[in-house]
């Protein structure tokens, strides 16, 4: 099986569309949607709905941080993050809003763990940044393969039988083997915010059968989104960090 691992599209419509049709010509089998499908972008509705039809299609879809505080408010969120939440609020419909409530927060396929933030805790929303923060995620789980999000960095952790955690930054089109003998968490970046010094929107492909990581990075309409942003009358910084990513 060939799974799509997409996260943290925050309202971000032009980035989910180019990711979408560039991951149907990896020929995927099924998409796994990793959570914060809204904040900070000004497409949460749309965003919404498009994911909404993913799971109708057969698609993983998980709950984030950002889809929570729809809801319930996140005091650990900063001062645009919440202007972004709080307007969302008024935007989506009780059906949107009832499809976001109702999500899981993990999904588990065979030796696979699929969650927003960490195994450790995930509805506390830990962040994966450092190697002993990916023991932290593994240890709470038997599952050989953990993927997540969260942080809009992508990432790649090996966790080897003597105890030894190594970081790897995987490099898009570079596919990675995850040898069998190691335990893996995999940090797939930011569909719709990335945080790691390009604009590009981040996904990566897990093929299974295979056993091997396609880290992939996809150019996208940052300045017709950024506009978007700006005209529903969000913070500003939510609009030209898209163009740092960061």
């Amino acid at each position: 099986m060939r799974i799509a691992l997409i996260s943290d599209i925050h309202g971000n419509l032009e980035a989910l569309a180019a990711v979408l049709t560039h991951a149907m010509r990896q020929r995927v089998d099924r998409i796994a949607v990793l959570g914060d499908i809204v904040g900070y972008g000004a497409d949460p509705r749309a965003c919404t709905e498009a994911v909404m039809r993913l799971a109708e299609e057969g698609a993983i879809v998980l709950k984030g941080n950002h889809d929570e505080a729809v809801e319930r408010a996140d005091p650990d969120m900063n001062a645009d993050a919440l202007a972004a939440i709080t307007w969302t609020r008024g935007v989506l419909s009780a059906d949107h809003r009832a499809f976001l409530a109702g999500l899981p927060l993990t999904a588990r396929l065979d030796d696979l763990l699929l969650v927003h933030a960490s195994a450790r805790h995930p509805g506390q929303w830990p962040y994966v940044m450092t190697p002993r923060d990916a023991e932290l995620s593994l240890d709470a789980t038997d599952a050989r393969l953990v993927a997540s999000g969260h942080t809009h960095v992508p990432a790649l952790f090996s966790l080897q039988p003597n105890r030894t955690c190594v970081a790897f930054t995987p490099v898009a089109g570079s596919p990675v083997p995850l040898a069998a003998h190691r335990r893996w968490q995999i940090v797939v970046g930011a569909v719709g915010q990335p945080r790691d010094g390009t604009p590009l929107a981040a996904y990566a492909v897990l093929d299974l059968a295979q056993g091997v990581l396609e880290p992939h990075r996809v150019p996208y309409d940052h300045q017709a989104a950024a506009a978007k942003i700006r005209a529903a009358g969000l913070p500003d910084r939510l609009a030209s960090r898209l163009a740092l990513g960061r």
